[in-house]
């Protein structure tokens, strides 16, 4: 059961990481763009996707050390 789980969490979690890049060009990831962004608050879908990373981020840290703490989770 728990490792059903923590394949359930893990999948989300990459999913949600996935839809949150705005930008994934090769100059962005050495900083050329990094004058474009601003700080800005969140809102809408990427609220959502930010407080979903941060929840199933816990889950998937908590799972791995429930797992490392008591093996017969597994």
């Amino acid at each position: 059961m728990f490792q059903i789980f923590f394949t359930v969490v893990s999948v989300l979690l990459v999913v949600v990481i996935l839809l949150q890049q705005k930008s994934s060009a090769l100059g962005s990831m050495m900083g050329a763009d990094s004058g474009d962004e601003m700080v800005q608050t969140r809102r809408g879908a990427d609220r959502l996707l930010h407080f979903a990373t941060v929840a199933l981020a816990i889950a998937f840290a908590g799972g791995g050390l429930a797992v490392m703490m008591w093996p017969e989770f597994l």
